[in-house]
């Protein structure tokens, strides 16, 4: 089983704190970010970063939907990391400065794929998949924050 990689940026009219607070925030803002390949969201415990249990469904194509719960810790300043209960998957999303008023959103998840043929493909289109998603987050979270 070889690791898969999906990473995607994006550069944001709007400070740092702002981006992060509305990333971290799970009861309000996060659901609202999501793109309709996200179904059953529900915040279980917490609710604001660090502490939060959160549910929801990936469904990623046609055939795959991840049923994920997940654990966020923020291990350091502008960093949120998502562990999967369910999978061996885990969400970092990376929040900097980007300049005045800017910041820069950085999303990687990473898991350990499929072996064999499955694997390849997984490897091959899997990550273009979740970046596709990932970017509408990402539009989403800037079109609510920079207004």
């Amino acid at each position: 089983m070889a690791q898969v990689e999906a990473t995607t940026e994006r550069i944001i009219a709007a400070d740092a704190e702002t981006v992060f607070d509305a990333l971290a925030d799970y009861t309000g803002t996060r659901g609202k970010l999501l793109p309709e390949h996200f179904s059953e969201y529900e915040v279980r415990e917490g609710g604001d970063g660090e502490g939060t249990l959160v549910h929801w469904k990936l469904q990623a194509t046609s055939k795959r939907v991840r049923d994920c719960l997940l654990e966020v810790t923020e291990p350091t300043d502008g960093q949120l990391v998502e562990k999967d209960r369910n999978s061996t998957m885990v969400t970092t999303w990376v929040v900097t400065p980007a300049g005045e008023g800017r910041s820069k959103a950085v999303v990687t998840t990473v898991w350990n794929g499929a072996g064999g043929i499955g694997g390849f493909f997984e490897r091959t289109f899997a990550p273009k998949g979740l970046g596709r998603i990932y970017d509408t987050l990402l539009a989403n979270l800037a079109a609510e924050v920079e207004g």
